[in-house]
């Protein structure tokens, strides 16, 4: 199909065709010439053969190869269309707390499992910005670098359990790897979220130093606080008693996490169940939105050569039945 013409003042000529095709039918219905023959048996093989109604066929013929010719005349075009996407870029790392406490069943079913499942729905909601993921428990890891991939991401995340890390909680050794992972990175907005229901323990490096380091570098901190305020329900393995229930303190360092994150122009929020939590992921997307810009451009191809060969097809076949099958007597 045709997405344009280049000259459509020239489809003006097609208001021509019912004008032609009315003059045709005037000229036919006219009385025509007779030829006196002295027996009818000479013309009745001629007159049965129906040539006289096959003769509308030739100017049925020039009917439509005026109307390509008038098409090709218009020429018409064929667009394909293109885009070129500039994205300023964002690099993302996320830092979740794989501590003991995190299996406290405040939020649903659990504290890391809702906190898996929100990152996630984090990573499929982003489009062009890398995204890496450090967990801290004892010690800090590295389980994804930067990547736009972000089916390994979620693979990771699907993957993560209390007990792959000496426990303990690292926050500061937490964001200190996030910040030494975007130290090398180009990228014209580098952000960290991170999670945690503790207070650090562990580690030579506190979260506040760690924020001061991230402040260098231009790094945005966010933290988020998971846990309900008061006692939490908790399930412990009794060796005695078997699987029992039983309520722990929450102790989260909020002082400390609202901190780091204030230095380094970001925020800090307290998620105190999973809507609370989703809320939380919810605004840091919006937060931080990659700037795209898009240009449109379209590129034109010239189709008028397939009306013209075709007009000039018909134009050679009514010629040639003119003058062969549905030639006129003299």
């Amino acid at each position: 199909m045709f997405d344009r013409f280049a000259d459509p003042q020239y489809l003006l000529l097609l208001l021509a065709i019912p004008l032609l095709i009315a003059w045709y039918w005037r000229q036919r219905s006219k009385k025509g010439a007779t030829i006196r023959y002295s027996h009818l048996g000479i013309v009745r093989p001629a007159v049965g053969s129906g040539a006289a109604r096959q003769r509308h066929v030739l100017f049925g013929s020039r009917v439509l190869a005026t109307s390509c010719l008038i098409l090709a005349f218009a020429r018409p075009q064929s667009g394909i269309s293109s885009e070129e996407v500039l994205t300023e870029g964002i690099d993302i790392l996320m830092v979740l707390d794989l501590s003991s406490s995190m299996l406290a069943e405040d939020l649903k079913p659990t504290r890391l499992a809702a906190a898996k499942e929100v990152a996630a729905n984090f990573v499929r909601g982003r489009t062009n910005d890398r995204i890496g993921l450090v967990v801290f428990a004892g010690q800090a890891f590295t389980q994804a670098p930067l990547t736009l991939d972000y089916e390994v991401i979620l693979n990771v995340l699907s993957e993560l359990e209390v007990g792959l890390i000496e426990d303990g909680t690292a926050v500061g050794m937490g964001l200190a790897t996030a910040v030494k992972r975007l130290t090398n990175s180009d990228a014209e907005s580098k952000v960290i979220v991170l999670l945690t229901d503790g207070r650090n323990n562990r580690g030579e490096i506190d979260p506040v130093t760690a924020a001061q380091m991230a402040q260098s570098l231009g790094i945005r901190v966010y933290t988020i606080g998971a846990g309900t305020r008061g006692v939490a329900p908790y399930t412990i393995d009794d060796p005695v008693f078997g699987k029992r229930r039983v309520n722990v303190q929450v102790d989260i360092d909020e002082e400390s996490l609202k901190e780091a994150a204030d230095m380094t122009g970001g925020r800090y929020f307290r998620a105190t169940d999973n809507e609370s939590l989703n809320r939380v992921y919810e605004e840091i997307d919006a937060l931080e939105k990659t700037e795209i810009e898009v240009h449109n451009y379209t590129r034109y191809g010239e189709l008028f050569h397939y009306p013209l060969l075709l007009g000039l097809f018909l134009i050679v076949v009514e010629v040639g039945l003119a003058n062969t099958k549905l030639r006129k007597m003299p």
